[in-house]
């Protein structure tokens, strides 16, 4: 099976096995406990958090481990509203864990805006100029889009933060972006950054919210006040120290260089099918949508699959719902959103994988179109 749905989830790196037997078997102590051992574990996890910090190119600030990106998501959001005459800024293509909590403020009767995507995939920054003012509360910004890889500018949208509403927070959903193509917070405004362990080889069931100033964000629940007071609760010691050991092997350039020869020739491979379009935004190589004329996604993936392919329909946190919010948003017309997969790279396969994988899509929609004809 050759898996092309890697902006969904990867594959652990076998080393995260052996973290977990460590950690689960022999280092197993309660990090908040009194015990030398326990104290020692607890060691262990502010040295974790210095590693994030210094991999997400912080010069300040902390990391709170979550449980996945939707709760960091929610955290940075939730954890950053406050009552009064204050706005709410979010882009048109945000993650369901962005954009449904906004939705739901906006339903409650906060004051959110909702700023458009241009024809390239990328947040508008006209419009987000315009909608930025002193009452300016949050920002909440997709570095790189899960659904067509285009990636946003943070550099640029900071200097408008800085600009046009400084006492802002500005919050970055880095979970496609993390380690996967070069950043570095300091050079931005950046005040919250989600990041995820599933989406770079690490497990599943944890990941991380950057945090510059702890004392602007409000705890969302209480209990025994770990991680600053801010996230109460025992420490997935295992599983941080496993999205560690994911991040040690990971070479960030060497990984993007490979990507993108091996998305280069798998569009090679689908550029001469009549009927397929790729839609290429020129951001991420990692992630890219296919069309396929005539076709529905749907059709496509389950034939796909029976084939050895496995592809997506865009996040699979909205999958059981019809369409894709993204791609509409971008102006892809809506019989060509129905016709649409999203194909995604990890930096681990092989030439041959991705040339056989595009080979079997070729075949597969010609011999469905020939069925349906």
């Amino acid at each position: 099976m050759i898996f092309l749905d890697n902006a969904g989830t990867t594959k652990m790196f076998e080393d995260c096995v052996e973290v977990h037997k460590v950690f689960s078997c022999q280092e197993f102590y309660n990090p908040s406990a009194m015990s030398r051992l326990s104290m020692e574990v607890s060691k262990k996890l502010s040295e974790a958090e210095k590693f994030f910090l210094a991999k997400l190119g912080a010069k300040e600030g902390n990391v709170l481990f979550t449980g996945c990106a939707t709760e960091s998501n929610n955290m940075a959001i939730k954890g950053s509203f406050r009552n009064g005459d204050w706005e709410y800024v979010f882009s048109a293509g945000e993650h369901p864990s962005v954009y449904n909590v906004a939705k739901k403020m906006e339903l409650d009767g906060v004051h959110v805006h909702f700023v458009p995507l241009n024809k390239k995939g990328r947040v508008d920054l006209e419009v987000l100029k315009s909608v930025l003012n002193e009452k300016t509360r949050f920002i909440s910004v997709m570095h790189v889009s899960n659904e067509t890889g285009a990636v946003n500018d943070i550099v640029e949208i900071s200097k408008l933060k800085d600009s046009l509403c400084p006492r802002a927070i500005l919050h970055v959903d880095g979970v496609q972006g993390f380690m996967k193509i070069p950043f570095s917070i300091r050079k931005t405004s950046v005040d919250l950054y989600s990041f995820s362990a599933h989406k770079i080889h690490g497990p599943k069931g944890v990941a991380g919210l950057y945090v510059k100033n702890k004392n602007a964000l409000k705890e969302l629940f209480q209990g025994g006040g770990q991680q600053y007071g801010l996230r109460s609760g025992t420490e997935n010691v295992s599983g941080i120290m496993q999205f560690k050991k994911a991040v040690e092997l990971i070479d960030v350039d060497k990984n993007f260089e490979n990507v993108a020869l091996l998305k280069k020739i798998f569009n090679e491979r689908l550029e001469v099918c009549e009927g397929v379009e790729i839609l290429d935004f020129c951001g991420s190589p990692y992630i890219e949508s296919l069309i396929f004329s005539g076709v529905k996604g749907e059709t496509m993936l389950h034939a796909l699959e029976q084939n050895g392919v496995v592809v997506g329909l865009g996040s699979a946190c909205s999958s059981k719902k019809a369409g894709n919010r993204v791609l509409e948003e971008i102006g892809v017309a809506k019989d060509n959103v129905v016709s649409s997969v999203r194909v995604s790279f990890n930096a681990y396969q092989t030439v041959e994988e991705v040339r056989m994988a595009a080979d079997i899509i070729v075949k597969t929609y010609k011999d469905i179109k020939e069925r349906v004809s």
